[in-house]
């Protein structure tokens, strides 16, 4: 669909070793590839990957992986993604305890200096999104809230955006 919109192809890859899809996924049309930290043991080296092809590049952590593990990487990458449910499916409850962890991000970025998104994925909601983006995030992922009824729900985000 890549030569029919212009809109930002964000390609967030759930798979163990990323490395060896990158150049595909670039080559499909992805304007930016986010990978988990947890799925390759070389992650500074795919986030140059992504780089190379010219890609913005995320990096994502499980709710259990502390923000040290990306500690190393932060200045590389243009997003970080904060999966704030389990990965694995969709229809999840958010997790409270993410909430200090976006903020704890956050102040990371802000010591740095840096310019870096946050992105949360997961139990995104109307009644959530408020908080969680004080808590720092700027891109929001809500796919299974918004499928259960697309248009009050859409309205319930775009509402919940204007506060």
């Amino acid at each position: 669909i890549r030569s029919v919109t212009n809109c930002f192809f964000d390609v967030h890859l759930m798979v163990e070793y990323p490395e060896k899809y990158i150049e595909m996924i670039a080559d499909c049309g992805a304007d930016g590839i986010t990978v988990h930290a947890e799925s390759t043991p070389h992650l500074h080296r795919v986030i140059g990957q992504i780089k190379g092809c010219g890609k913005k590049a995320g990096v994502a952590i499980n709710p259990a992986t502390p923000l040290s593990a990306i500690k190393y990487v932060l200045k590389d990458v243009d997003m970080v993604l904060i999966m704030t449910v389990n990965p694995g499916f969709g229809g999840q409850s958010f997790i409270g305890e993410m909430l200090s962890k976006i903020s704890g991000l956050r102040q990371m970025i802000k010591e740095q200096g840096l310019h870096v998104d946050i992105e949360v994925d997961g139990g995104i909601k109307a009644n959530n999104f408020l908080e969680v983006g004080t808590a720092g995030a700027n891109v929001f992922v809500s796919g299974g809230y918004l499928f259960k009824n697309i248009k009050e729900n859409t309205e319930a985000l775009r509402k919940a955006v204007r506060r």
